[in-house]
């Protein structure tokens, strides 16, 4: 019983602890929002502002064939199949870890 009268008062001053410091904490802020002196006024921000600055967006024209680039991702993949198909017929841990010959590198 006296174990059970003890957790109750240190409960009870746990939380009058708890309670006198969220007063402490909320109770400051309010009195320093009165104590500030009032911030002059800006300037209201016309609307669209950044619409004058960006240029308009044009997709970008590409370089390259579209005939060329295929015909090095065939390549690639090619060639990816192949080292794949060697793997497979001969497993060696050379093999696992040499680079590829392909331009095209992940």
């Amino acid at each position: 019983m006296e174990m059970l009268l003890m957790a109750l008062c240190m409960s009870a001053f746990a939380v009058l602890v708890a309670a006198l410091a969220f007063r402490a904490a909320t109770g400051p802020a309010e009195s320093a929002e009165s104590v500030k002196p009032a911030l002059p006024a800006k300037p209201a921000v016309p609307a669209r502002f950044f619409a004058g600055r960006i240029p308009p967006i044009v997709p970008p024209r590409p370089q390259v064939p579209i005939e060329v680039l295929l015909r090095e991702i065939e390549d690639h993949v090619r060639l990816e199949q192949a080292a794949a198909e060697s793997f497979v017929d001969f497993p060696t841990e050379a093999l696992l870890y040499c680079k590829t010959t392909s331009p095209l590198v992940n």
